[in-house]
């Protein structure tokens, strides 16, 4: 059977060239490098910036949406929460990482 796998020959001269390919598996990691940063990377620090500049712009008057869908009107602001009004005389605290979103003035009197 072994007439079926041919016969390795393996190079006997001194001064053999290098293996083929030398340096184009690093144009192949450098492109991925690129492509995951501009996907991946890149998105995600814009995300996370907005966010922060949301949290830290939070004032009373506000209107804001949670993380888990609640709407309301900020009443009060402190370092690590916010108290929102959700209907007239129901107040939550919500941690202020729960804010995922601002919402335009009158929003919660139109719907």
């Amino acid at each position: 059977m072994s007439f079926f796998i041919p016969a390795a020959v393996a190079q006997t001269a001194e001064g053999a060239a290098a293996p083929m390919g030398g340096g184009f598996e690093w144009i192949f990691l450098i492109g991925f490098l690129v492509i995951f940063y501009l996907m991946i990377w890149r998105p995600q620090a814009k995300r996370a910036k907005e966010h922060k500049n949301l949290i830290g712009g939070l004032s009373a008057g506000d209107e804001v949406v949670t993380g888990g869908g609640i709407l309301g009107k900020v009443k009060k602001v402190t370092d690590e929460f916010v108290v929102l009004e959700v209907s007239d005389g129901q107040e939550l605290k919500f941690q202020k990482g729960a804010i995922v979103a601002s919402l335009p003035k009158g929003t919660l009197k139109a719907i």
